[in-house]
């Protein structure tokens, strides 16, 4: 094999409604839900159908302002990137995405009460778990995107989000946000209460449910940011067999970096792909769009990602693309939009994106973290590395993560810290342009500080309320608060 270790190509990235109210009643053709068969199909839309990462991605220290030549000016990008609040309400938006996350536990709340009114509802467990793990995690994106992060010692004052769990009879009724604190305690019931009774068996394609590997991601996610160190790993290991993360990473080396732009496209989102655990097809212009926006990948951050040499003393091989005619419109060939035309001869339609929700690489790095907390450095140090085999080519001993490393690389004897910093500077770089950086930057009280090309800059600090995205202004018809600005 050639040594590459990273790769830059100049191509045109191949291109291949309203909001609803809150909280939205169910459809009445849902109400005859009494089969499994029925209650099945309702469940596929107990997903949240919207995106996170056009407006996580912007606010995050992954965007950058590329100027007005060929890139994409939109509010949706812009006002995040900015730290202002989103008026638009489309596709892409917090308030698009909230709607899609209460629609979605609406979905869950009907089947769980379909089940519960059956002459036989054990016939239903596969599905009642479903629903269950569903509305966890559904509930559990809405408090970490509006809420202030869990911390134990804040969360029983913290306001949290509405925790739904019963059927809508009426638009816009009273509701109240309660804790963060309780919502973890509703999220923890759900979750508990439902895993056990997945069955992979019951779906036509796991890989777009919550399979029992995805809802073990889940809980090891969820235990990670309780700060539940042990479980974390208890989850991480149970979601391959053994415990065998390496094997199922994503073959960046070996697969990936080989590819055209349309084959890498077509793969990463892939339901066959081992790495993706949980998949969801959402309305979304993300495909389309995301290298292109003014705020977003610009050369300097490509550099610094993936060009110059990180703690292991190499750098990622990691193919990378510009659009658009403009050199800044960097972008990893991650996603591939699918167009629904409104009908077969319509030249108008909707654009989907298919998103990883939990993947094989999260579950590796929430395993490092939980063991780093845990003093179990070793580990930690043996999964990283094992990350690093799989990124970095012809990968030898010389690239294995050291003290000595850590603490050249991060200027500091504090090996815990260095370690801590090591995961936070991979996940920047394995999940870029998918919206995760945002919630590593919530947990760490990490400063985002944005400059226009002006030169004009403004930090997001740690205390500052504007890291709590606001909630749509029509929850407050329910009584509910509006984050403080």
């Amino acid at each position: 094999m050639k040594k590459t270790t990273y790769y830059i190509f100049a191509v045109t990235v191949l291109l291949s409604a309203g909001c609803k109210k809150y909280l939205e009643q169910v459809p009445d053709q849902r109400t005859q839900l009494n089969t499994v068969e029925k209650v099945a199909e309702l469940l596929t839309t107990a997903y949240p159908q919207a995106d996170y990462a056009t407006f996580t991605e912007a606010a995050s220290d992954n965007a950058a302002d590329k100027g007005t030549g060929g890139t994409l000016s939109e509010e949706i990008n812009t006002n995040p990137f900015f730290f202002r609040d989103v008026t638009e309400r489309a596709q892409g938006s917090p308030d698009y995405y909230w709607n899609a996350c209460y629609s979605a536990i609406a979905a869950a709340n009907q089947a769980l009460d379909a089940i519960s009114k059956a002459d036989n509802p054990a016939d239903y467990n596969a599905q009642k778990g479903e629903a269950l793990v569903a509305r966890a995690y559904n509930h559990f994106m809405l408090v970490t995107l509006y809420s202030k992060v869990y911390d134990a010692t804040t969360a029983s004052q913290d306001p949290g989000i509405p925790y739904v769990t019963t059927p809508e009879k009426v638009v816009n009724g009273k509701y109240e946000r309660k804790t963060v604190a309780y919502v973890y305690e509703q999220i923890e019931k759900d979750l508990l209460e439902g895993m056990p009774l997945i069955d992979n068996t019951s779906y036509k394609v796991p890989k777009y449910h919550f399979n029992k590997a995805a809802a073990n991601a889940f809980a090891a996610r969820f235990y990670l940011y309780k700060k539940d160190y042990q479980k974390v790993l208890t989850y991480a290991d149970n979601v391959f067999p053994g415990g065998n993360i390496k094997s199922n990473l994503r073959p960046w080396v070996t697969v990936y970096s080989q590819l055209t732009g349309t084959e890498m496209q077509a793969i990463y989102t892939k339901a066959s792909e081992t790495a993706n655990l949980l998949l969801v097809e959402a309305p979304s212009d993300w495909a389309r769009s995301y290298g292109r926006y003014r705020y977003g990948l610009r050369t300097d951050l490509v550099y610094s990602l993936f060009v110059f040499r990180n703690v292991t003393g190499a750098n990622w091989v990691q193919p990378l693309y510009y659009s658009g005619g403009n050199t800044e419109n960097w972008l990893v060939l991650k996603f591939r939009e699918l167009f629904v035309r409104s009908s077969a001869n319509a030249n108008i339609g909707v654009p989907y994106t298919i998103f990883p929700l939990f993947t094989a690489e999260e579950v590796l790095f929430n395993r490092a973290e939980a063991n780093i907390y845990l003093g179990n450095l070793a580990a930690a140090k043996q999964d990283l590395n094992d990350y690093a085999s799989m990124r970095i080519e012809n990968y030898s001993a010389n690239f294995r993560i050291t003290d000595a490393k850590l603490s050249s690389y991060y200027g500091t004897s504090d090996i815990k810290t260095a370690l801590i910093n090591t995961v936070l500077d991979f996940k920047q770089a394995e999940f870029i342009q998918e919206g995760m950086r945002w919630f590593d930057i919530l947990r760490y009280n990490i400063p985002v500080t944005h400059s226009n090309v002006a030169g004009e800059s403004e930090t997001l600090t740690p205390t500052d309320p504007r890291r709590l995205f606001q909630l749509p202004q029509e929850v407050k018809l329910a009584g509910i608060e509006l984050n403080p600005r």
